[in-house]
């Protein structure tokens, strides 16, 4: 039985999707919920996996390709086996006998070989069952001798890997969807906001001594969840928001929204970008919960693995560019939030204490605020008030 194969149906705010990659070809046998194609959006890859057991029998949509919501991007032929794909290119009749009819190409393979003018030149194929695949021509690409300049077919756009006559080689590869959009937020942040920094830092010694004394415990107590400093962080911005709502707001034309819960993102990096997943009603949530639910952001962002739901909206965002090495940044707004804020890394550095040097594990943070809507004066009592609520972590809990 043939099966349509369809893009995932995208929501409002996302207008359409990319093929990313194949990971299976006509005729190869897959097996039921196996990966068959990637579909890359603005936020997040989706994979769509084969509805049963049998095999691809044709792909309309190659790799690169723009697709719909629920567009038909294939055919499935449920319970087929591995049998050779029908040959669907044209030009294969007048390609030299080097090339025979037995070399199969990938779809993206096929168009870089086209692109390139390869057609006739023997690749190496990694593929299963002798595949030429993408990154075989990019390799292919790579070590080849620069061309002869005599008899040079017309101009062909240009190829992934180049090398010009002082052997510096330059690497030319289009922007993911996610990347475009990660730097369209990122212009769209800094060109219709009023964006200002404060700064202060924190002493982690309370934070680390508590986490010390009962990680244990914690992580006992909780099935396995382990007390990160995160949740710390979450839960003093939560009861810092509910103190200056403001910056817990946002600017809807001409309007403030005032927002009656706490959505906040937590910004996670992944080979693609950095996402920001948001947890939800973060106002009802233990810490245990809050630890859990950004454990998991982390590990499925991660693999690709976050649905666009759960990146959906959102009241405030919190950063860590501490995990990275980073002392001091300056985080920029996720609009049409009004503020986020930068955690940095953990440095001992020497501090005064009631008239004596100490030792202590201090952390610059940074708030980003829009200034269209939050005071200078509203922006640094919210980050001492995230301060004060680090230094004394019982003050989180009595919401004192």
């Amino acid at each position: 039985m043939t099966i349509e194969i369809k893009a995932p149906t995208f929501p409002e705010s996302v207008a359409d999707g990319t093929v990313a990659t194949w990971h299976k070809q006509p005729g190869e046998a897959v097996s039921r919920d196996e990966l068959l194609v990637d579909i890359e959006t603005d936020k997040v890859v989706l994979e769509i996996v084969a509805p049963a057991d049998g095999a691809i029998s044709e792909i309309i949509k190659a790799e690169g390709d723009t697709v719909l919501s629920d567009e038909l991007i294939g055919h499935f032929e449920e319970g087929a086996g591995a049998t050779p794909a029908p040959e669907a290119a044209p030009a294969a009749a007048a390609e030299p006998a080097a090339a025979s009819a037995e070399i199969k190409l990938s779809p993206a393979a096929r168009k870089m070989v086209d692109e390139n003018n390869l057609t006739g030149v023997a690749i190496v194929a990694t593929g299963k069952g002798g595949l030429v695949t993408k990154e075989d021509v990019v390799k292919h690409l790579s070590h080849a001798a620069p061309a002869a300049p005599a008899a040079a077919a017309p101009a062909a756009p240009a190829p992934i890997m180049e090398m010009d006559t002082g052997d510096k080689i330059e690497k030319r590869v289009p922007m993911t969807r996610l990347r475009k959009r990660i730097a369209e937020r990122l212009l769209e942040a800094t060109s219709t906001t009023a964006m200002l920094t404060t700064f202060n830092e924190v002493n982690m010694e309370p934070v680390m001594t508590l986490r010390k004394q009962y990680k244990d415990l914690f992580e006992k107590t909780h099935n396995g969840v382990r007390l990160g400093f995160m949740g710390f962080f979450v839960k003093a911005a939560c009861e810092a928001l509910k103190r200056y709502p403001a910056v817990n707001a946002s600017i809807d034309g001409d309007d403030i929204v005032y927002h009656g819960y706490q959505d906040i993102g937590v910004a996670v990096s992944s080979d693609k970008g950095l996402v920001v997943p948001v947890l939800r009603d973060v106002e009802n949530m233990g810490l245990a919960t809050v630890e859990d639910t950004i454990r998991s952001y982390g590990s499925r962002a991660r693999d690709g693995k976050l649905g666009l739901e759960e990146m959906q909206g959102g009241t405030f965002t919190i950063t860590n560019g501490g995990v990275f090495g980073s002392l001091l940044s300056t985080p920029i707004l996720n609009p049409p939030q009004t503020a986020i804020l930068g955690m940095h890394k953990i440095q001992e550095r020497p501090m005064a204490v009631n008239g004596e040097v100490k030792i202590l594990p201090m952390m610059y943070l940074a708030l980003s605020y829009d200034h269209r809507l939050i005071d200078g004066k509203e922006a640094v009592q919210f980050l001492v008030c995230i301060k004060e609520l680090l230094e004394d972590p019982a003050r989180i809990l009595l919401e004192i």
